[in-house]
C-alpha cells in the first residue's frame, strides 16, 4: 500500500509523487490533504493534495524539501512504500459558480491552486490563475494550470521568467484594472507571508479571499490543538476547521508566529539526518 508509482523532480528540493492510495483517491475533493510518515518511527507531515486520478486510484503530492521528514521523503524512490498516509483531510473547497475568480499560488501552493481551479472551471467561473516563484526554475505544473484557467500570469522574484515581481503586483493590476466583470472571489495558496499580503491587497478592494494554512499539525484529527488558529477572534483548528479559512479573518501575526516554534529543533534533526547521510 502507499507505494510510489512515479517521481518527478521539478528543482533542487522541489518534487512531485503519484501514490497509490485508492481510497484516498476515490474521495479526495479539492483543498483537501493527507498526512504522510515515511517510516515508522517518522514525523507526521500534512501534505495538500495536487491532483488525483481516481480510476487509477492514486493521487498527487509536491513537496520542498524543508526539514528532515521532507528529507527523508525526496530520498525515496519509485517502488518504495510510505509507511502511513491517511486522508482525505480538512473541508473540501467551496466550489460554486461565482462568476470571475482568481486563483494564486505561490512556490508549493502552485500545486494546491491546481485541483481548486479545475473544479472552479469545471463550475462555469472564469478562471485566472496567477503563479509566482523566486525565479523560473521553481516554476512548475505550469501546463497543468493552463489546462485548468481561462488566463495565466506567471511572476518570478528575479524577472527570469514571465514578469518581474511578486503574485501581488499582478492580482493589484487585475483589481484596478477590472473593467469587465468584477472579480467575485480570490483563492490564495502559499507562503505564509505570500497569503497575508494577497489579503490586506483584497481586503482594501472587498473581495473575499480564501487561503489555506499550512499549519504545524500532529494528529489532524482536532485532538491535539497544536494547529490552531485564530479567525474573526474565533479559536478554529486548521486541520478539522479548514485548512480554508477568510484570509480577512486570519490573525496573521499569530499563525505565522506559531510556525516558528519549532525551527531550532527541525534544524537540529536536519542537521543530525544529513551528517547520517554521509
Amino acid at each position: 500500500m502507499y507505494k510510489i508509482e512515479s517521481k518527478i523532480k521539478y528543482a533542487e528540493g522541489l518534487y512531485g509523487i503519484w501514490v497509490d492510495a485508492q481510497y484516498v483517491a476515490e474521495k479526495v475533493e479539492p483543498g483537501q490533504f493527507v498526512m504522510v510518515m515515511t517510516h515508522e518511527k517518522g514525523e507526521r507531515i500534512p501534505l495538500t493534495i495536487a491532483d488525483y486520478d481516481r480510476s487509477g486510484k492514486k493521487i498527487f503530492l509536491v513537496f520542498l524539501v524543508a526539514g528532515k521528514s521532507t528529507a527523508q521523503l525526496a530520498d525515496m524512490n519509485e517502488g518504495d512504500e510510505l509507511f502511513s498516509l491517511v486522508g482525505p483531510l480538512g473541508k473540501q473547497s467551496e466550489i460554486e459558480n461565482y462568476g470571475r475568480v482568481v486563483c494564486v499560488g505561490g512556490g508549493t501552493g502552485i500545486a494546491a491552486i491546481h485541483p481548486i481551479a479545475r473544479s472552479l472551471k469545471e463550475a462555469g467561473n472564469e478562471v485566472i490563475s496567477i503563479i509566482g516563484a523566486k525565479n523560473k526554475g521553481l516554476i512548475f505544473m505550469e501546463e497543468d494550470i493552463r489546462k485548468v484557467s481561462d488566463k495565466v500570469i506567471v511572476t518570478t522574484d528575479d524577472g527570469s521568467y514571465g514578469r518581474k515581481g511578486f503574485v501581488t503586483d499582478a492580482l493589484k493590476d487585475l483589481l484596478d484594472n477590472d473593467e469587465e466583470e468584477d472579480i467575485a472571489r480570490v483563492w490564495a495558496v502559499g507562503p505564509a507571508i505570500m497569503m497575508k499580503n494577497v489579503a490586506l491587497l483584497t481586503r482594501g478592494y472587498n473581495v473575499k479571499t480564501i487561503v489555506s494554512l499550512n499549519a504545524i499539525m500532529v494528529d489532524a484529527t482536532g485532538m491535539c490543538g497544536t494547529c490552531r488558529v485564530t479567525v474573526g477572534e474565533e479559536t478554529k483548528l486548521t486541520c478539522v476547521d479548514g485548512p480554508e479559512f477568510d484570509g480577512h479573518l486570519v490573525d496573521w501575526s499569530e499563525f505565522m508566529n506559531r510556525l516558528m516554534r519549532y525551527k531550532p529543533q527541525e534544524k537540529i534533526a536536519m542537521d543530525l539526518y544529513m551528517k547520517r547521510r554521509q
